[in-house]
């Protein structure tokens, strides 16, 4: 979809992935770290789309209503390089705003366990489909290793998103990208998560949204292992402290990431 005309039909598939890599070294209960070193949108447009039966605001099959879908509508987004923003344009009259670019990933991840096989729209524990826009320059993500190799994959390239993507798009991009692996042998996580110089995050991928919530503060809580401090403590600190960011609300699971800045954490255990 590169102009006004195109339509949904044109897309074959659900997100574009690159991958399988098989990365050296990587076995089952390590860790893979993804540093992402640089991003960058390749091209100058951007799409979002609404498609029927898709979007936290309409009906499906488990969740039916009376009122007929909504039709497909497509925009399309400028892409300024040069001043890093992107331009949104009403299709049903003549408003415009710039949004600021935040280029990221909204698929990272690697092969689910016990040889199993998911569509490229699904978030859940391997990564997958997350739509997080902590999946991006600066951030280092962890993926817990299932198989030899990890069979680790990238892609669904977002310009901008905001918080649960409820229409059911980002502005849709190309991006180019360099990452740097690095296998943590004997390193065990059960869910992804991303970290920085400033925070730890943590994610969790379940319906309805308060059980991934409940997988997203369990697992911060067990990092602060990491620094010493018991489960108590932490979810003590955590109820004080803590952040919580909903990322997307219209995929098979939903997705949010719980996190805490490190200036409020003790030292790391060498």
């Amino acid at each position: 979809m590169r102009k006004p005309g195109d339509t949904m039909s044109m897309v074959k598939g659900d997100n574009p992935l690159a991958g399988p890599f098989y990365i050296e070294g990587a076995e089952p209960g390590d860790t893979l770290a993804v540093k992402i070193l640089d991003l960058q949108v390749d091209g100058d447009t951007g799409v979002g789309a609404y498609s029927p039966g898709f979007g936290a605001l309409s009906g499906s099959h488990y969740t039916p209503v009376l009122e007929p879908p909504l039709k497909e509508r497509v925009w399309f987004y400028h892409i300024d390089h040069a001043s890093n923003m992107a331009t949104y344009k009403a299709l049903d009259s003549d408003f415009s705003v710039k949004i600021p670019l935040h280029p990221f990933f909204g698929c990272i991840g690697v092969a689910p366990a016990n040889g199993e096989a998911r569509s490229s729209i699904v978030p859940a524990e391997f990564g997958g489909n997350m739509d997080s826009p902590e999946a991006s320059v600066g951030n280092t993500v962890y993926l817990p290793v299932n198989v030899k190799g990890g069979l680790f994959y990238i892609g669904d390239g977002h310009a901008a998103m905001g918080d649960g993507e409820v229409a059911g798009s980002a502005i849709e991009v190309p991006l180019k990208a360099r990452v740097q692996f690095s296998v943590i042998k004997g390193r065990t996580i059960e869910w992804p998560q991303f970290e920085n110089d400033q925070a730890i995050m943590t994610v969790g991928a379940y319906r309805p949204v308060d059980d991934a919530v409940r997988i997203a503060f369990t697992e911060l809580v067990h990092c602060h292992r990491d620094y010493g401090l018991s489960d108590l403590d932490a979810y003590e600190l955590l109820s004080k402290v803590a952040k919580v960011h909903f990322n997307e609300m219209v995929d098979p699971n939903y997705v949010v990431v719980a996190s805490i800045e490190k200036k409020y954490l003790p030292p790391k255990k060498p």
